[in-house]
């Protein structure tokens, strides 16, 4: 900018912007920045002291819907209180009052480190806060929200508890600068202030230098308080009446933030982890394996990796999501980095041990818990176990019938672009490869699972796709870090609200979860082989290909989401979950909470289309009874009884 102050031509310009609608991004002399997606009763405040440097502390206020990151030096100042206090009066006269809230550290030497009496260890230091408000003019509840909420943070997985102090008849400014507004223009503003002052416990006291992975984790933690804060001043002060505190977020992200997704994107679409550790021999390497009476361990093939993973690695890290100022998406940013960076060391390693360690990192191992619930499935619905029934749909019948489904999706979105591949290099079985259906050239179907098959494969998996690709996060399309378990506890959920979720269905996500806990355990095909034919009674070719499911790529742990997944979803739906929101694009069960807020902040678009089978009345009253159950077992003694 060419001029060296805060100009009374700036000024009009940004209340005429906010006056007609309009959102304001506006670069301020000296280095400080205003930052407003529409007009709101409150604004978030850092002002740099030109004495002091304050690494960390302007990430607490800089990505709040209203926010202004002021310049540190007295000269580009000039005009500050009058932007201050122009912004104040054009929302006080449509909202009645208004709210800043300034942030500002504390002093490094106040951090000390708590010591264990007992045995003389050192701690890390817990959150510290001092909330400071202007003699008997402030929002008490406003306050009491704050104090609440900051009480109850804790960082690092526990740790010290925060501690936070109350200062009355305090200055709501830092020392060394001066109040934004007099006490008497706040009064005749209708203008309440409250300072937050935060232990800087986010950067190395001795050097200053920030702790990024403290300073990421403290600030999403104080961002959701402060949107509690600003909704308990709005609700209580003001005309505006917000559903939820969520609305009060920012909604407008830069487009810089939108590249950083989509590169993570491009990368994702890029590894087809699945496809590319899956044998293209499995048909000879089960002939093989039959001829050695079950003895000889198989050798699989993969396919030629189509890129170098150590050149897509150096793009991958190559991609600033430490620049997203978003907490929520910066947090959901640097999960999918992590474990992109995981999967391309898991396809270095294919054919070798290394590849299962990756995958425990990845997709996890089996948890205690699973592994009993996959045991009783195994005992109680060993006995019911029918008869092999005769494939009633061939590959190219099923394909058809595949293709007609997609159809009828295209009938509700022209754009849904799914399509439907019979495949050569895929034995038997489905797989979802970006938008497609890819059908084996040996895959059956008896005519009792083609409904269940559809609903798993078309109505999730390339639904969620399809709805991912709409919202402006491109990550939902190839899905969030973790999200196997969800999608794949979706997809069976679906085989059971189209009525095609039989016990021997479950028997069979039991036996994959008990065929990896005994690969992770150091059983090798054949032993593993031998545990479900021999001890849970399945049938060879079954065991087989569940088997090699498991031991593809050097050792796959993912395929104990099926169950893990169906588990979480049954408890989810019984602690009164909505179905729709999951339906966005493929994430986590973890991310629920963070993709309402981005929908409530309308970062995020409701899914373009749900799938068909959620407005049928079968399907509502499998739901509703399904809401009764608390875990898998409840669901197989109810598929027992039928």
């Amino acid at each position: 900018m060419s001029e060296e102050f805060i100009s009374d031509d700036l000024i009009a310009e940004v209340c005429a912007r906010l006056s007609s609608g309009k959102s304001v991004r506006r670069s301020l002399p000296g280095g400080g920045l205003l930052s407003v997606d529409r007009q709101l009763p409150f604004l978030c405040v850092y002002r740099r002291d030109p004495k002091f440097e304050d690494a960390g502390t302007e990430a607490f206020a800089n990505h709040e819907a209203s926010y202004l990151s002021a310049p540190g030096g007295a000269k580009v100042r000039k005009g500050l209180t009058t932007l201050v206090q122009q912004l104040v009066e054009a929302s006080s006269r449509q909202f009645g009052e208004f709210l800043i809230l300034e942030v500002r550290s504390a002093p490094d030497q106040e951090i000390s480190p708590p010591i264990d009496v007992r045995t003389g260890e050192q701690h890390l230091p817990g959150p510290g806060f001092r909330i400071h408000a202007v003699a008997d003019y402030h929002s008490t509840k406003a306050i009491n929200t704050l104090r609440f909420g900051l009480k109850r943070l804790h960082i690092g997985g526990g740790g010290e508890p925060a501690t936070v102090d109350v200062c009355l008849n305090s200055h709501t400014h830092a020392p060394g600068l001066t109040e934004l507004l007099s006490v008497t223009r706040q009064r005749a503003l209708k203008c309440h202030v409250i300072g937050l002052e935060i232990l800087p416990i986010y950067r190395d006291a001795k050097t200053g230098r920030v702790l990024p992975d403290l300073l990421e984790e403290l600030r999403r933690n104080v961002s959701k308080v402060l949107k509690k804060t600003f909704f308990s001043f709005v609700v209580n002060h003001t005309n505006l009446r917000p559903h939820h505190y969520y609305v009060l977020g920012r909604s407008r992200i830069a487009r810089s933030v939108w590249e950083i997704d989509r590169r993570l994107s491009c990368v994702s679409k890029q590894l087809d982890l699945l496809l590319l550790a899956t044998p293209i021999n499995a048909e000879s390497s089960w002939h093989a394996f039959q001829d050695s009476r079950h003895e000889t361990e198989p050798v699989f093939q993969t396919r030629p990796l189509p890129f170098d993973p150590f050149v897509l690695k150096r793009e991958l890290m190559d991609i600033p999501t430490e620049r997203v100022d978003d907490p929520t998406l910066a947090h959901l940013f640097r999960q999918v980095q992590d474990e992109l960076d995981r999967q391309l060391t898991m396809l270095t390693d294919i054919g070798t041990h290394r590849f299962l360690h990756g995958s425990l990192q990845v997709f996890g191992g089996v948890e205690p818990q699973l592994l009993e619930i996959a045991n009783t499935l195994l005992r109680r619905v060993v006995a019911q176990s029918a008869s092999e029934k005769v494939p009633d749909l061939g590959p190219v019948a099923f394909a058809q019938r595949a293709e007609d489904e997609v159809e009828r999706y295209r009938q509700l979105d022209p754009s849904f672009t799914a399509t439907v591949e019979l495949r050569d290099d895929l034995y038997s079985g489905l797989m979802v490869s970006g938008t497609q259906l890819l059908v084996g050239r040996e895959t059956s179907v008896t005519a009792d699972r083609v409904s269940a098959l559809l609903a798993h494969e078309i109505g999730t998996h390339l639904v969620t796709r399809h709805n991912g690709m709409q919202q402006p996060m491109q990550l939902l399309q190839s899905g969030l870090a973790g999200y196997d378990p969800l999608q794949e506890g979706l997809a069976v959920l679906a085989e059971y609200l189209v009525g095609g979720l039989s016990p021997g269905r479950l028997r069979l996500l039991a036996a994959r979860v008990v065929a990896t806990d005994a690969m992770i355990a150091g059983a090798g095909f054949s032993e593993t082989f031998r545990v479900l034919v021999e001890t849970h009674g399945f049938e060879h070719h079954s065991a087989f290909t569940v088997v090699l499911r498991i031991f593809r790529g050097g050792g796959l742990t993912k395929d104990a989401a099926y169950l893990r997944g169906l588990n979480e979803v049954i408890q989810y739906l019984g602690s009164g979950g909505e179905l729709e929101s999951l339906y966005v694009g493929k994430l986590a069960t973890g991310h629920i909470p963070l993709i309402r807020e981005l929908l409530l902040r309308e970062v995020l678009r409701p899914p373009a289309v749900l799938p068909g089978f959620l407005t049928t009345k079968s399907a509502a009253a499998n739901l509703a009874r399904l809401r009764e159950f608390s875990s898998v077992l409840d669901l197989a003694n109810d598929l027992l009884q039928e």
